[in-house]
């Protein structure tokens, strides 16, 4: 599953790739070039965002988050006039969306948050060092495509140490009772009765000696 979910996201990061570098010719003819970054990094991070929602149909709120996505995006379009700030805050977002669907604990969404980073980081490089952008999209889905790899669920130091506890004791106390099983009321009884009956041959025994 695993191997075909990560075959997904390198198809994805392909398309992605492909896409970016055919419109940005093609709408430069009318468009300044960083409103057609602006614009890709738009279309092609909400198509991401389509395709996570798809992967969990069952999960409530993805009309919500649509919206919210929307209104977060306009606003960083109106406000946002740096490059680098316009495209992390789209990747927060997308994060933030499979911290909160994918996730079941902390720290598989921290995980995932520095998965982010690398990402962004990796674009970047990619794009400063060979202005390819191409290579940049490519890098930055390539990169995002491994989130698949990351578990739903890490558990804590604190909540591992307390299984381990809690398995030692468990394990220890079997261990006790095996070795005393608590015995049943009649052979509880039996033992009383065959007590009394060797106390009572030792004080016969004393009385004949005495004699």
């Amino acid at each position: 599953m695993k191997q075909r979910r990560l075959l997904e996201g390198i198809v994805i990061a392909v398309v992605a790739a492909i896409a970016a570098a055919v419109m940005m010719p093609v709408l430069s003819v009318v468009l300044a070039p960083a409103f057609i970054l602006c614009l890709l990094i738009v279309v092609l991070s909400f198509g991401y965002l389509i395709y996570l929602l798809h992967r969990k149909p069952h999960k409530p709120g993805r009309v919500t988050v649509i919206g919210a996505w929307l209104i977060v995006s306009l606003l960083t379009w109106l406000f946002v006039h740096s490059l680098p700030g316009f495209a992390a805050i789209h990747l927060l977002m997308i994060w933030l969306v499979r911290a909160l669907y994918f996730y079941n604990s902390v720290l598989s969404a921290l995980a995932d948050l520095s998965l982010t980073g690398l990402a962004f980081i990796t674009a970047l490089w990619a794009w400063t060092s060979t202005g390819s952008l191409f290579l940049a999209f490519w890098c930055l889905f390539l990169v995002q495509a491994l989130f698949v790899l990351i578990p739903a669920r890490i558990p804590s130091r604190s909540l591992r140490a307390r299984n381990i506890s809690t398995d030692y004791l468990n394990d220890h106390l079997s261990n006790y009772l095996n070795d005393s099983p608590i015995e049943s009321p009649e052979l509880a009884r039996q033992e009383v009765f065959e007590r009394a009956r060797r106390s009572a041959q030792q004080a016969l025994r004393k009385l004949a000696e005495g004699h």
